[in-house]
């Protein structure tokens, strides 16, 4: 068993999310928290008879957003390392270990896996995507002083003792750039790893919109300039 809690957000991935737990089983978290921000899809049904003695399963009345899922999977999570896992099948489990390293060997506290370094296979999909986090991850790294090249990435790992030092207010995807800032202001150990991306087109599932970019722009600005 490795000392990890595992977050799992998520929002209507009925047919995604018994993949995804089988695969993180495997891996023999200690800990598996999985927050459902009010699906509507027969996520609910499903987790109402999913059973296993390291998961937690804890419900939103009203959906939220991203931000608000991990905030509240951060409150009930107890072990050292704190990672999380989105619903979906565009991140490996296979790869946690390669993601934690750097904190077990004591050299991080904070560990992003990038799709944009390493040799690991990527699925190839929207130019405008690929440039809006280019600019989202650029503006972050102004005001975090950092040389981080994807953070909007769905896999991060952290100390416990790194994340819980910080308070996330951000309730949807703008809580990507908000724990960066955060963290590298109060002078965490970031690194970065190379990973593996099986993305989704929206057909498939994709819940992400132009919007958001924007939304992440001014959570840019807000967190790294009024504060």
């Amino acid at each position: 068993m490795i000392n990890l809690s595992v977050i799992i957000p998520v929002y209507n991935e009925k047919n995604t999310l018994p993949i995804i737990l089988e695969r993180v089983q495997k891996t023999k978290p200690e800990e598996i928290i999985i927050v459902d921000d009010c699906s509507t899809d027969g996520t609910s049904e499903f987790l109402k008879n999913y059973k296993a003695k390291n998961v937690k399963i804890l419900s939103h009345q009203t959906n939220l957003g991203k931000g608000a899922a991990v905030r509240t999977g951060l409150g009930m999570a107890t072990k050292d390392i704190i990672l999380i896992q989105d619903a979906d099948l565009e991140y490996n489990p296979e790869e946690y270990q390669r993601l934690i390293a750097p904190i077990l060997s004591g050299q991080a506290d904070v560990v992003y896996g990038s799709r944009f370094i390493g040799s690991e296979p990527h699925r190839v999909l929207f130019f405008w995507h690929y440039l809006g986090n280019k600019l989202i991850t650029f503006l972050t790294d102004i005001f975090a002083n950092l040389n981080l090249t994807d953070i909007e990435t769905g896999y991060k790992a952290f100390r416990k003792e790194a994340i819980s030092s910080i308070r996330i207010e951000e309730n949807d995807f703008g809580i990507e750039p908000e724990i960066t800032i955060k963290l590298a202001m109060r002078g965490w150990r970031f690194y970065e790893v190379g990973i593996s991306y099986y993305g989704r087109s929206y057909a498939e599932g994709k819940k992400i919109r132009w919007t958001d970019g924007l939304k992440a722009i001014w959570v840019i600005i807000k967190h790294g300039l009024f504060r």
